[in-house]
């Protein structure tokens, strides 16, 4: 089952949002992810592995860890007409290089309003619903030309974050989703009805537990995602109030094959916080192993 575990940078706080906090060297966290006997990582924000493909593949290797592929902003939305300013594709296509020199087979699309960080929202008009969808099944056919899996993260402070605007998004476009359980229950979505609906367009998790009263306050705009993430939003594994285990045990049944990533936001500001997030994937880790063979 260990095979089928994996983790990701922002689970030691090195993600893509400006000030965020502390961003630890790739060799520490690298590091740590193996000493917890995983074995697969999700590739991090642009600058945590090196931009160029075959140097990417060689700092993973060299670190014992097999590629998944990871989380990949782009705006969506804007235009899908080949060779105009603001197609996405040749983006993806890019990025892509680097999967196929990793052997990674997981790209995760969030579609972002084109603002810094999570803290706005953005209402689509109906051409630009049409193109993101557009977008979606374009992403999704570049990716199966060299061999990627393309979903769709449901993300709070994108364009879709809300139930609704996922439901639309299954409804008209070929893509699948990457369940988030943190981030689809900000949204107001319950991931494990979630599951229940649509497990076939299921087709990569990161796994969050939460704090649903942190959340509540995020959501209500008394403090921003950073702030609630500063104060304990996301929580190791089974101590918050998202049903993980549930949620595991229903993409098992429903024949889930994909990676159950341990993909929970951390702010690390100080050396404390630091071994607080690696005691936390600790503890997800072992709850993820035991939930999967259960």
């Amino acid at each position: 089952m260990n095979a089928r575990i994996a983790s990701a940078p922002i689970s030691w706080g090195v993600i893509e949002v400006p000030d965020w906090g502390l961003q630890l060297d790739r060799e520490r966290v690298l590091g740590e992810m193996v000493s917890l006997g995983i074995t697969a990582t999700e590739f991090g924000p642009e600058g945590f592995l090196p931009d160029n493909p075959a140097d990417r593949a060689v700092a993973l290797a060299d670190a014992g860890l097999q590629a998944v592929g990871g989380f990949f902003p782009v705006v969506l939305h804007k235009t899908a007409e080949p060779g105009r300013e603001g197609d996405p594709l040749p983006i993806i296509e890019r990025e892509l290089e680097a999967y196929v020199a990793a052997g990674a087979g997981t790209m995760v699309l969030s579609a972002v309003t084109g603002e810094v960080g999570y803290d706005g929202t953005a209402e689509l008009c109906e051409e630009e619903w049409r193109t993101l969808l557009a977008n979606l099944d374009r992403a999704l056919d570049a990716a199966a030309a060299v061999g990627v899996v393309a979903t769709l993260h449901p993300h709070l402070g994108t364009v879709v974050e809300t139930p609704q605007a996922t439901a639309r998004v299954v409804e008209g476009s070929r893509i699948g989703l990457c369940i988030d359980t943190g981030h689809y229950t900000l949204g107001g979505g319950d991931p494990f009805a979630l599951v229940q609906q649509h497990a076939e367009r299921i087709v990569h998790a990161h796994l969050k537990d939460v704090s649903l009263d942190i959340a509540a306050r995020v959501r209500a705009g008394e403090i921003d995602y950073r702030e609630g993430v500063r104060q304990g939003m996301y929580q190791a594994l089974g101590v918050g109030d998202a049903r993980v285990a549930e949620i595991i045990t229903a993409l098992r049944d429903s024949g889930y094959d994909g990676w159950y990533v341990l993909e929970q936001d951390t702010v690390v500001e100080n050396e404390d916080d630091a071994k607080r997030a690696f005691e936390n994937a600790r503890l997800s880790v072992e709850f993820i192993r035991e939930a999967v063979a259960a």
